[in-house]
């Protein structure tokens, strides 16, 4: 039950009272007694002192520390020894081979083979110069089997001016080529449809002889700083011994331009060949063969650096302008390529795409093929796009390799084909199954190439590497193109003074197609050989400046064919040397 507050008080009053009335009786007397007074204990807060961070120390009683000296106690030791004074051993340094700025090279050889070379080199001062160039080589022929003559010759002569500046640097070539070649590859059975005697007076009437000229003027601009990266331009003037002329000019300017933190690659291409062919094939045209054809195209591109990766982004734009044909056209191709580093340098992945409008010219098709009839069509090649990936890097410090697989889709693709013919001695010298015109074709390509590099030591290095090629067509075949190349070289530093090498190299099969028209029967696809070329050279250093080589080539005396009808020279051996000057 609970009690309020007032019932409390009133309990302990009542409770007081009783408790004093038993404790005192009236009229009672205490008496008298002593009492101590003693006070209490009342503690209080005494000044706090506070401690200083830096006491003071009286170090009157420490006694200083004692300085204790060390000393060595050297007892003697009889011995017999006595050393000997040092001396540094000395390293020899192997002699730094001098650099000399000419060079003049000469040799000679079996089928009248003549070679030449010379080189020279002056600065005019510290940051400009001036080159030259002059090239020979020459053969009397004597092919066995030929008919016709086969000798042949090409010489050229270039110079140049150029100069190093630290902002730029620029050249400019100025260059002159003559080339003499024979239409030597009669067919096997050319007139057999004739009595003998008129046979051997046909081919007795045959001039195979024609020849190439070529002026040349070209310049290259390079730029540390600014803009433009470089400029490269070009003027070719190319000419035959049928009245056939070709000028040919292309400018290509590379400039870079930053935009966030990111560098855009362009290329401007400008490429105009222009010529004309005396006649066509057939000799029915009233007037001149003439083309013109122009291209123009932009190129640009930027590449990303991320860790492992780079990858390279861009198009190709470009416009061809046929002039003659009035057959204008505007093209878009791909530029992609992107590298990751699979293991380090040891394995790199890389793949891409890309795609151009190749120009063609005749001056080009020459120099792949000297035989070419002039009577040719021209048009450019449009390079719809190149699909690649590979693998590339080192099997071990010392090695190296590369494998990529290809997939090349081309439209009008230039093929040489080997030209038809008669008997007739109304011809002209390159209308006797001697000769070769272009025909082109949409090709589509698919390629492996594998190589391996090694250096097995500083005087011994190894290569080989191979193409191999499937291709698929809208006409009847890829004219002679080879289902496979494979090369292997390798170079030796014998001694000081010694030096060997060993080149082979294999190709596969071909196709091409002739028919004598005066059999009136159809033409018969014909598949060229495969054939296997092995080359050797051995040199001598006499000293510094002069050196002797002998060179061995076709040492297997195979008497294959490179293009249809056309067997090539046998064994051959060219003996020489070379001399290193300076002015």
């Amino acid at each position: 039950m609970k009690i309020n507050c007032q019932n409390k008080i009133l309990i302990i009053l009542v409770l007081f009272a009783v408790q004093l009335s038993f404790s005192q009786k009236k009229n009672e007397s205490i008496g008298t007694e002593t009492v101590n007074v003693v006070k209490p204990y009342s503690p209080t807060i005494s000044d706090a002192f506070k401690v200083k961070e830096t006491p003071s120390l009286d170090d009157t009683g420490n006694q200083p520390k004692e300085t204790i000296k060390y000393s060595i106690l050297s007892v003697p030791v009889a011995s017999t020894f006595t050393p000997s004074k040092g001396k540094a051993e000395g390293v020899e340094k192997a002699k730094k081979e001098k650099l000399f700025n000419n060079y003049a090279t000469l040799g000679v050889g079996n089928y009248g083979t003549l070679n030449a070379e010379l080189f020279v080199n002056q600065d005019l001062g510290n940051n400009d110069y001036v080159a030259g160039m002059f090239r020979h080589h020459s053969s009397q022929g004597g092919i066995s089997g030929v008919d016709l003559n086969d000798e042949f010759y090409d010489t050229a002569l270039n110079v140049g001016y150029g100069v190093n500046n630290r902002d730029m640097s620029w050249n400019v070539d100025l260059g002159y080529q003559n080339q003499l070649y024979n239409w030597y590859g009669l067919p096997a059975d050319f007139g057999m449809t004739l009595p003998v005697g008129q046979q051997e007076d046909l081919i007795r009437g045959i001039n195979p002889n024609h020849s190439y000229n070529t002026i040349a003027l070209g310049g290259n601009i390079e730029f540390n700083e600014g803009i433009f990266s470089k400029v490269a331009t070009k003027f070719t003037h190319f000419s035959d011994s049928f009245s056939s002329s070709e000028n040919r000019f292309y400018v290509k300017p590379t400039f870079k331009v930053d935009v966030m933190d990111q560098s855009i690659n362009t290329n401007v291409i400008i490429d105009h060949v222009s010529g004309s062919f005396e006649n066509n094939y057939a000799r029915n045209n009233t007037e001149p063969l003439k083309y013109s054809l122009t291209n123009f195209g932009i190129e640009p591109s930027f590449v990303i650096h991320e860790n492992d990766w780079t990858l390279e982004l861009g198009a190709g734009l470009f416009y061809g302008l046929d002039s003659e044909n009035s057959g204008n056209k505007f093209y878009i191709y791909p530029k992609v390529n992107a590298s990751y580093k699979l293991v380090g340098d040891l394995m790199i992945f890389y793949t891409g795409v890309y795609g151009a409008l190749n120009q063609n010219s005749y001056a080009d098709f020459v120099t792949e093929n000297p035989f070419l009839s002039p009577t040719l069509n021209m048009r450019p090649t449009s390079n719809q796009y190149t699909v690649f990936a590979g693998l590339k890097g080192k099997l071990a410090n010392n090695i190296s390799y590369n494998l990529t697989g290809f997939y090349l889709n081309e439209k009008d693709k230039a093929l040489f084909k080997s030209n038809d013919y008669t008997e007739d001695f109304a011809n002209q010298n390159y209308a006797y199954g001697n000769s070769f015109g272009v025909v082109y074709d949409d090709v589509r390509t698919f390629r492996f190439y594998g190589e391996l590099k090694a250096d097995f030591s500083e005087n011994v290095s190894f290569g080989i590497n191979g193409t191999f090629n499937s291709y698929k067509f809208d006409g009847l075949e890829a004219w002679n193109l080879p289902s496979m190349k494979i090369s292997s070289n390798l170079d030796v530093n014998i001694t000081k003074q010694w030096y060997a090498g060993l080149n082979v190299f294999f190709v596969g099969e071909r196709k091409d197609m002739q028919s004598n028209l005066n059999l009136g029967v159809d033409p018969v696809i014909t598949t060229l050989k495969s054939y296997f070329d092995a080359n050797a050279h051995v040199g001598y250093k006499y000293n510094e400046r002069l050196t002797f080589f002998l060179k061995l080539n076709n040492i297997g005396n195979q008497a294959y064919e490179k293009w249809l009808n056309y067997p090539v020279q046998g064994f051959q051996v060219l003996v020489g040397g070379n001399y290193k000057f300076d002015f």
